[in-house]
């Protein structure tokens, strides 16, 4: 999953419609689920559950491993452990059960300034009927979000690999969007028209050069609402990037230690990578 800052200066008049479904459209669809900065580049390879005493890893829905009661279980075959192996699992398990919670609730609230500044700043502008529609799209995506990182009471679940991401925003969920769209281009444009009529200046050129720069303001008011928000949480993504990389670090010696596990690597850094 990536985090980044939200620029929306291409919200002018002639790429309004089109940005909108783009906008719509760039959900975070990518390989695999992924947290990186200046600092560190981290993706996540497998779809992890975890409960207070239970931590499941699968891929296309098929469990890999699990830990559960302090026992390892591999391709669903009990593995004896050492009391030393048990005791680095039991580590290791304990650093995910942490961090996994953290990204769900930094997904969470990610969503949640995306949608208020979106929906803040071009509600104005695209009028009440748009908005409407709007508003079903950011719902619409939020939903499909909630199916990849979500917590059930003590239960929290990420969906990471490529299958998941690419089950939950597949072609039927695009096609949803473009229909949300294109529903709501006529309220959109006549919106955009009587935007452009009331704006200032005698020619239209002049009103067109007015309208634009309104837009323009549009963007900046949403890159200042979403950078207002979103300081503490870029210093909660940089510590949950620095955790993952520690994690990568038990992960390595875990596997030394139970090769039984070294086939699945939850966590990989791109940046060795390349």
């Amino acid at each position: 999953m990536k985090l980044t800052s939200l620029k929306n200066r291409a919200l002018i008049t002639g790429t309004l419609c089109s940005s909108l479904l783009a906008m719509s459209i760039a959900t975070p669809v990518m390989a695999k689920m992924s947290l990186n900065n200046e600092q560190c580049n981290v993706s996540l390879n497998y779809d992890v559950t975890v409960e207070p005493k239970k931590l499941l890893v699968s891929a296309n829905g098929v469990e890999q491993y699990r830990v559960e009661l302090d026992q390892l279980y591999v391709q669903g075959q009990s593995v004896k452990l050492t009391p030393k192996q048990s005791q680095a699992l039991q580590h290791y398990s304990d650093s995910i059960l942490t961090q996994v919670p953290e990204v769900i609730a930094l997904v969470s609230e990610v969503m949640v300034i995306v949608d208020q500044s979106v929906t803040t700043a071009l509600s104005p502008i695209l009028g009440e009927q748009a908005s409407v529609h709007l508003d079903k799209m950011m719902q619409s995506i939020q939903a499909k979000v909630d199916t990849l990182a979500y917590r059930q009471g003590d239960k929290f679940y990420l969906g990471a690999t490529e299958s998941s991401i690419e089950d939950t925003f597949n072609e039927e969920f695009e096609q949803e969007i473009e229909q949300m769209v294109m529903s709501s281009l006529g309220s959109i444009m006549m919106s955009i028209g009587s935007q452009i009529l009331s704006s200032e200046g005698g020619t239209f050129e002049e009103k067109m050069n007015a309208f634009s720069a309104k837009m323009d303001n549009v963007g900046d008011e949403i890159e200042l609402q979403v950078e207002s928000q979103t300081k503490s949480l870029e210093a909660r993504a940089d510590k949950l990037c620095s955790n993952f990389e520690g994690l990568m670090v038990q992960e390595k010696n875990l596997h030394q230690q139970i090769p039984q596990l070294s086939p699945y690597v939850i966590a990989s850094n791109n940046s060795a990578k390349k």
